[in-house]
């Protein structure tokens, strides 16, 4: 059966099937909501160099913060024995301590709650009979991918904890990636949910969504490398770089794929380009929608998207010329996921392939 016989099928649910998949649908919603803030939190654990803090994975023990003096202690000396306290951190004080491992503890506790949010009503819904079969191994694997999410955010703050002072560029960006994948694949699932039905006959329109979904993730998982090499405290000019349109030093590195990843200017450049492309793409949809027979929804969600895209733009450049100052730093990484929310929602309303 092919995804747009299946959505013609789902059109006759009964009143009965209707509410139970909506039930369904705002709970993935919320859990879509949950990572949502989860990346946000992420966001302020790395800005305020708190993700290192915590040197031990411990996913059951864990949970609870150090209760007592002497456990404070204990995970203050831990945290001295690393690198990047002697290069960052070097003097602070327990106190001092005590704020970056609250931003670590609470990053590490809500990805906790995220799992039991969505584990626990799958497995009621599932012992009740309310998810079809064809529903209940997608969700399941939305829920290995999320503990895997887990180890993979172990793996990313075990490359901080020895020879450097922060996180591998390559397991940042693995582990953001992973959680838009994650959070993209979860408000898929819950808008076939809620809107089975989707009448929109636009072939082009609906590949050119498709293509700026794509480029939108990429110039996400571009800004992460950014964020890893520290990236936005160099070449604070724009649109050229220090009076470059490609930096003198992007092909310092051999072989030349590493400048991709592991030079600073060359990865400025990049995620520069891939954010001019994104917001040229959104303008490209924003125009064809004019002339394109579409529903109001949806070209409401392709005008909401050009608007999203417009100021993250204008976020970006106002991060990097007053040298990422970190409420506008935050305010940019969550506004890539809104652009790539907002992206997906519009892929979807434009109808499934034929």
């Amino acid at each position: 059966m092919t995804a747009t016989q299946a959505a013609r099928g789902r059109r006759t649910l009964s009143a009965a099937d209707a509410a139970r998949d909506r039930a369904i649908a705002w709970w993935l919603l919320a859990c879509a909501a949950m990572i949502f803030v989860m990346v946000a939190l992420g966001g302020v654990t790395r800005l305020t160099e708190s993700g290192l803090s915590i040197t031990e994975w411990q996913p059951v023990a864990g949970v609870l913060p150090p209760l007592s003096t002497a456990e404070w202690q204990a995970a203050f000396d831990a945290y001295k024995q690393i690198p990047q306290y002697d290069a960052i951190h070097a003097g602070m004080t327990l106190a001092q301590f005590k704020t970056i491992y609250f931003w670590e503890w609470f990053h590490r506790l809500w990805g906790r709650l995220i799992g039991i949010v969505f584990l626990l009503p799958f497995l009621w819904f599932l012992l009740r009979r309310r998810i079809s079969a064809e529903l209940a191994p997608r969700l399941m694997l939305l829920f290995l991918l999320g503990a895997f999410q887990g180890v993979l955010g172990w793996w990313m703050v075990k490359s901080g904890l020895a020879h450097r002072v922060e996180v591998s560029q390559y397991r940042l960006a693995a582990h953001l990636g992973m959680a838009i994948v994650i959070y993209g694949a979860i408000l898929w699932v819950a808008l076939d949910l809620l809107r089975p039905a989707r009448h929109e006959i636009t072939p082009g329109l609906r590949r050119g969504a498709g293509a700026l979904l794509a480029l939108a993730f990429v110039t996400l998982i571009a800004g992460a490398f950014t964020a890893g090499l520290r990236a936005g405290l160099i070449d604070n000019t724009f649109p050229l770089m220090d009076g470059h349109v490609v930096p003198p030093a992007w092909g310092h590195l051999a072989p030349w794929w590493r400048n991709l990843f592991e030079n600073p200017e060359a990865v400025q450049f990049d995620h520069r380009v891939l954010a001019i492309a994104t917001w040229l793409g959104a303008l490209a949809l924003f125009l064809a929608s004019f002339r394109a027979a579409l529903s109001r929804s949806a070209r409401g969600a392709i005008h909401a998207l050009f608007g999203l895209v417009t100021i993250q733009a204008a976020l970006g450049i106002s991060t990097l010329l007053l040298v990422v100052p970190l409420p506008l730093a935050l305010a940019h990484q969550l506004g890539a996921t809104l652009v790539i929310t907002a992206a997906l929602v519009v892929r979807h309303a434009l109808g499934a392939a034929t």
